[in-house]
């Protein structure tokens, strides 16, 4: 359930058609799950919506550039704008803008090898990079090293454990009986796409039951116990970023004009729209 200036939001209110089918579904999910998601104000829900649109972008986009999935001692990068360090870290060379280095992976991916924790930090800075602009991004991020889930100081996360996930959240599969001769096979991380539909570095864009198949099968000859989806949720905290929004987004998605078009009314302690 969604929750704004402590009234309802009910979404269930909105027809078809009246803002992108992506932007409904995320809306939809929220309204459904028993958790509450709290905003302050209309224009922070509209801005977590599109943060988590372009998370989704991002896979997408990261997926096709095909980087090689390995173990963290064997990353490979791009040393035009990285220097590789010894323990598979990206350290951001002298005098690189960040928004470049970053936007390389996506151009060039064929250049990198890296792991999926890597992956969806690289996922979440992109968003991050496409919804602040190039400007506010290199002062958030001058000193740019990319490292496994060692993340950024200022890329700011939300953790929570329950089943309510929805669009641009990552999720974690365990693989419990993973083979101890390929530990990189122990879990995969993932961003939910929606529609049943997940993007994990290694394994590319499948359902929900094709990352378990595959990491069933990199499990120990006598495995007994599947891999499984827990309920460990990652997402951007879009609250912080709100304030380095440039008027103008870099590259924007239109939910802000769709939700401008819905009427918001209210009808004793809930808001509707329409």
């Amino acid at each position: 359930m969604i929750k704004i200036n402590q009234k309802w939001l009910e979404v269930s209110q909105i027809q078809p058609g009246i803002i992108s089918e992506k932007a409904l579904e995320i809306l939809h999910l929220m309204w459904r799950y028993p958790n509450i998601f709290v905003y302050k104000t209309m224009e922070d829900l509209k801005f977590d919506i599109e943060m988590r649109l372009q998370v989704n972008k991002a896979a997408v986009s990261l997926d096709k550039s095909n980087p090689e999935f390995t173990i963290i001692e064997d990353s490979v990068c791009n040393e035009q704008y990285w220097r590789l360090t010894k323990d598979g870290a990206f350290e951001l060379k002298p005098r690189v803008p960040p928004h470049l280095a970053l936007e390389d992976i996506f151009i060039n991916g064929s250049l990198y090898a890296f792991e999926c924790g890597t992956a969806i930090v690289i996922v979440f800075l992109k968003a991050v990079l496409d919804t602040v602009g190039p400007k506010n991004f290199d002062r958030l991020f001058s000193g740019l090293t990319l490292y496994d889930w060692q993340y950024p100081e200022n890329l700011i996360l939300r953790v929570h454990e329950g089943t309510d996930y929805v669009p641009g959240d990552c999720v974690y599969f365990k693989n419990p009986d993973y083979d101890p001769s390929t530990p990189e096979w122990q879990g995969e991380n993932a961003i939910f796409l929606g529609e049943n539909l997940f993007y994990g570095h290694g394994i590319g864009i499948t359902n929900q039951q094709g990352i378990i198949d595959e990491l069933n099968s990199n499990r120990k000859w006598n495995a007994i116990i599947s891999a499984f989806l827990t309920k460990h949720i990652l997402s951007i905290n879009s609250s912080h970023y709100s304030q380095f929004k440039p008027n103008i987004p870099r590259n924007p998605v239109s939910l802000h004009d769709c939700l401008s078009n819905i009427i918001v009314s209210e009808i004793g302690s809930k808001t509707f729209l329409a």
